[in-house]
Formats: C-alpha cells, structure tokens, sequence
C-alpha cells in the first residue's frame, strides 16, 4: 500500500507543481499575447495599407521584374511635388490680389520655365550620355528637390528673390526625373506586359499618390507656409534612398543608341545625312513624330488651361460658388480625366492607337469650340474633364508607337526626347495662358485653335500609318 502510494503521491505532487507552473507560463503567454494584439492593432493604419499599396503595386509580376519598385517610387515623387506646389501656389497666387498674382506668376514663368526652355532640350541628350547611372540620376534629382525645398522653406516666409532660382532648381530637377522614369520603364517590362500597360500603371501609382498628399499638403499649409516644404523634404529624402532599390538592370545599356526625331529617311538633317561608317542612328517613324504633334497641342492646351483658368475663376467664379471651389471644380475634373484616361489606356492596350490619337484630338476640339461658343461653368468642367482624359490617353498611345516602331536599340533615347519636347509645350502654353485677357469665350476660342493646329497638322499623317499598318519606314544612318 505504501509503495503503491508513494509513487502516486509523487506523481500527484510533481502534477501540481506542473499545473502551477504551467498556470504562469500560460497567464504570461496570455499577457504577451495581449501585448502582440494591441502592438499589431496599432501599426496595421499603417502596415495594412502599406501591404496592400505593395500587393497591388507588385501584381501581375511587376514584382519580380521590379516595375513594382518603379510604381512606388513615382508615387513618391508625385506626393513630394505636389507638396511643393500647394506651397508654392499659396506663396505666389493666393496671398494677393488678381493683378499682382498675374505678375508674380509672369515672374515666376520668366526667372523659372523660361530658362527651363533652354535646359529641357538638353536634358535627354545629357541622359544618353548617363546610360549607366539612371538609379544614381533619379537619386541626384530626388535630394536636389529635398535639398531645395529646404531653401524653398525660407524664402517662402520672407519672400526673397531666392525662392525664383530654387524653383527653376525643383523644376529642372522634376523633369530630369521625368525623363529617366521614361527611359528605365522599358527595362522593367514584367513578362507579357505592353509598353503601354506598365507605363499607365506608373502613372495611375503617381496620380493616387498626389490625390492621397494634396489634402495632406492643405493641412500642413494651414500650420504655415513651411511645413509642406518640411514635408516634400522627408518625401523626397525617402525617394533618393527608394531610387537604388530599383534593379540594376536599369543601368545597362546594352544595345542602346541615340534616336533622330525625324518623320523619315528624307527629313534626316546636318551631318546625319551623309551615311556613316559604323551604323548606329536610328529614325523613329512617321506615326511616333505624327503622334508626337499631337500629344504637344495636347499638352500646350493643358498648360494654357492651367493658368488661364486659374486666373478666370479667381476673377469670375463659376456661378454660385467661391473662386476657391470654382477652382476646385476644375481641378478635380481634370484629374479624374486624368485617371480615366489612364485607365481607359491600359485596357484598350495597343489597339490602333493612330486612331486613338485622331478621335480623342478630335473629341477634345469639339468640346473647346462648344465651350467657346456657349461659355459656362458646366462647359468648363467638362472640358477641362476631357482634356485631362485625352491628354493621359493620347500619351500612352504614343508610348505604345515608340514601343511598336522604335527600334529597342534607340527607344530610351527617343523617349527621352519625346517627353523633353510635351514639357516645353507645356511652357509655352502657361505663357500664353497668364497674357491672355481674362475673358472666358475669347480664352477657349484661342484654346481650339491651338487644338486645330494640332490636330490637322497630324491627322492626315496618322491617318496614313494607320492605314499602312506598323511598318515604319525607318533606316540606320
């Protein structure tokens, strides 16, 4: 009996020592489960979303070729620019009344866009030159804006004539990144992609990012007129680092060469004529200079629109509402244009873009003529809606002619080229725009004409590769 106890005695001691141990580790494990729920419910504002932006970002293989990384970057550079521009914007427009704003913003287009003229052509051939060291350019033009926002940080308090020259720095260095972005996009092709899709996915990353921090910029301006500049600093601090995280691949240049921005063999100019000894120069095709055409009207009228109407709300608002909601209307439709079109790109593909590019221009000067003629505050957001909409889709279609007659060879430097060309056209269309007398059907009657210029400077060309199919009549000089 003693024996027979003893072990279960034993036993029965060593159980409820167990059980009381394992009550405290079970009660601590409870604790640090609590904690770990409470730790996660805090950071999931922040990691869930950040998940998502990251799923969605690298679907469909854009991970594993890296345009996922490419996606978040731009939207990175769209959240940074933006804050720039509401400081700026608040700075220069709104803190004065009409006639001094039109002088300031004269002002600040003379000492900023206007040199930009001169440095923008030279910028893609500068690029050709840095085929190797994309990463460290998109780097360089992410910390130039930090740097820059710093100094924008100051003058936009005391208002000394140092904010014109750090503005032309923002400028240059925004669309020396916008250049690049163009370039590296073809080397970060996920298997099965066009051109076009990757291209409207980078965009739709940077519209939602803009959309996302322009009311987070308002906030900030609300505090003072430096703290979104604070802000594009830590953004674009967080690009420069974001920009070496791309692949290396982007820095190859493996079969690249220089491309002429010629309609066709005939058009060839200066010592490009005479063939040469080592081939290397490339045309690009009467359906990319064509589409080229139109996408600069396109982008003259967005710049046109921008400043005109910037100035014709805050003098005459739409009816019934404030100046600052009447530009909010127009706003606002522009950018949901802007996202539409992009959308609509990615799911027509490359399908006839010649056409695409006709019937968008088209559709777009009908709707400037009938704005023209029937001015009001309905027409003017629907045209800055279509504008927005044709703008963003006649771009992609033009991407998807140079992927489609542009040899691999030449086609980052024609995109360089390309977009250097529709940001000078943008230049030229905000002087015309800040000029112009503030009256809204002689406005939008100037608007169609440039349109038309547009328009029937290229159909008839456009019309013809259409007709010709995709065979450009490219050579090597």
């Amino acid at each position: 009996m003693a024996a027979a106890k003893t072990p279960q005695g034993a036993t029965g001691i060593g159980g409820a020592k167990g059980i009381k141990g394992s009550s405290r580790r079970n009660g601590t494990g409870r604790v640090r489960g609590s904690f770990r729920s409470v730790g996660r419910a805090l950071h999931f504002p922040v990691t869930g979303p950040a998940r998502g932006i990251r799923k969605a970002t690298h679907a469909h293989g854009a991970g594993e070729s890296g345009l996922g990384k490419l996606i978040e970057l731009h939207g990175v550079n769209g959240a940074g620019d933006v804050m720039i521009t509401v400081a700026l914007a608040s700075t220069v427009f709104f803190s004065v009344p009409t006639d001094e704003a039109r002088g300031r913003v004269a002002l600040y287009l003379a000492i900023t866009m206007a040199p930009f003229t001169v440095l923008a052509p030279v910028i893609g051939p500068l690029l050709d030159r840095l085929p190797h060291g994309r990463r460290a350019a998109m780097a360089g033009a992410m910390l130039a804006r930090a740097l820059l926002a710093l100094v924008l940080s100051g003058a936009v308090v005391t208002g000394s004539i140092e904010m014109y020259p750090a503005a032309l720095g923002v400028l240059v260095s925004s669309k020396a990144y916008g250049v690049v972005r163009s370039a590296v996009v073809p080397r970060l092709l996920p298997p099965g992609f066009s051109l076009v899709k990757a291209n409207s996915r980078v965009t739709l990353g940077g519209l939602l990012a803009t959309g996302i921090a322009a009311p987070v910029a308002a906030g900030l301006q609300s505090l003072g007129p430096r703290w979104p500049l604070y802000g594009a600093f830590v953004i674009f601090i967080a690009g420069t680092f974001l920009s070496f995280t791309l692949p290396p691949k982007v820095d190859s240049a493996k079969g690249e060469d220089i491309a002429l921005l010629a309609a066709d063999e005939d058009h060839l100019h200066g010592p490009h004529r005479q063939p040469v000894k080592r081939p290397g120069l490339r045309t690009v095709g009467i359906a990319v200079t064509h589409a080229l055409g139109a996408n600069a009207g396109l982008r003259f009228l967005s710049g046109f629109l921008t400043f005109f109407l910037a100035f014709l709300l805050r003098e005459h608002p739409l009816s019934g509402e404030s100046a600052a909601v009447s530009l909010g209307i127009v706003v606002v439709s522009a950018g949901v244009g802007n996202a539409l079109g992009t959308a609509v790109g990615a799911a027509l593909r490359q399908r006839a873009p010649e056409i695409i590019i006709v019937t968008v221009v088209a559709f777009v000067l009908g709707i400037a003529i009938t704005a023209a003629i029937f001015f009001g505050a309905f027409l003017v957001a629907v045209l800055a809606a279509v504008a927005g909409f044709a703008q963003a889709l006649s771009k992609l279609c033009l991407d998807a002619l140079i992927q489609r007659d542009v040899p691999e060879q030449v086609r980052t430097s024609a995109f360089a080229r390309s977009e250097t060309l529709l940001q000078v056209s943008w230049v030229f269309g905000g002087a015309v725009g800040i000029v112009m007398p503030l009256n809204g059907s002689l406005g939008l009657s100037v608007a169609a004409a440039i349109v038309a210029v547009g328009w029937l400077a290229t159909v008839k060309g456009l019309l013809r590769s259409a007709r010709h199919g995709s065979s450009p009549r490219a050579r090597v000089a």
